[in-house]
């Protein structure tokens, strides 16, 4: 059966903090996101073999096994990062009631992943886009996540606690690889009124752009799209809030 899905509403580069100020989000295709970060393409392939290193996540509380991840704490400011000592991701149930609550400790990001131009120059672009949007330069807490979702089980959920924010300034979500799946379509609504759009992220490098506060979201299960292959869902996830890691004010 024929999968439908809609194309991504993406902005233009010159466009895209605008965008985001207007609407509350804002995506970008690949080469708008790597004129964004100021990198080639191949730059950006060289970490993509870093996924295929995930641990699996041990805290899924619905019994499943289908998410591996790396977690690294950073501070951004005057366009500089600085890596913090590991710690462990912290949500309150507000904002994730499956897992929040918790103070999960993830396996940290490797540090050949940290020292690549690719991993840092997109971490301060998207630290100078919040810079922009926001009218003031900040000390931005970021909180970096690399996602691995399979279908070893069938079905893999990149969003398990459904449609949510993320208590933070701003999420950005970047799709690495999809690899013989369906379904991963992304829905983005308005927080305070009944608005939203739903879109598929297919090509690598592609972002989706998000202020917490005035939009939720969530991305549907996957499935294989040839069942006798392999398939997953690959996504780096970086969060951005101002003063403090949620849960340290």
């Amino acid at each position: 059966m024929n999968e439908e899905t809609f194309s991504p509403p993406y902005s233009a580069l010159n466009d895209f903090e605008q965008d985001v100020r207007l609407y509350g989000y804002a995506a970008l295709a690949t080469p708008d996101f790597e004129r964004l970060a100021g990198m080639p393409t191949q730059a950006f392939e060289s970490l993509k073999a870093t996924w295929d290193d995930l641990p699996p996540d041990e805290w899924l509380r619905d019994g499943g096994k289908y998410r591996f991840r790396r977690h690294a704490s950073l501070w951004v400011e005057n366009d500089e990062i600085a890596l913090q000592p590991h710690r462990a991701h912290f949500q309150p149930v507000d904002y994730n009631a499956l897992h929040g609550g918790l103070h999960r400790m993830f396996a940290p990001v490797l540090e050949d992943t940290l020292s690549n131009p690719a991993w840092r120059e997109t971490v301060l672009a998207l630290a100078r886009a919040c810079n922009l949007i926001r009218g003031v330069d900040t000390k931005w807490f970021v909180e970096a996540h690399q996602f691995r979702i399979d279908t070893g089980d069938g079905l893999g959920r990149p969003t398990p606690e459904g449609a949510h924010r993320d208590g933070v300034d701003f999420v950005a979500v970047i799709l690495v690889d999809r690899v013989n799946i369906t379904g991963g379509e992304t829905r983005v609504f308005d927080y305070n009124g009944p608005n939203g759009q739903r879109f598929v992220l297919r090509a690598p490098w592609s972002l989706l752009f998000m202020e917490d506060a005035r939009v939720i979201h969530e991305s549907t299960p996957i499935r294989r799209a040839v069942e006798d292959r392999a398939g997953h869902r690959d996504t780096l996830v970086l969060t951005y809030r101002a003063n403090a890691f949620i849960g340290e004010d």
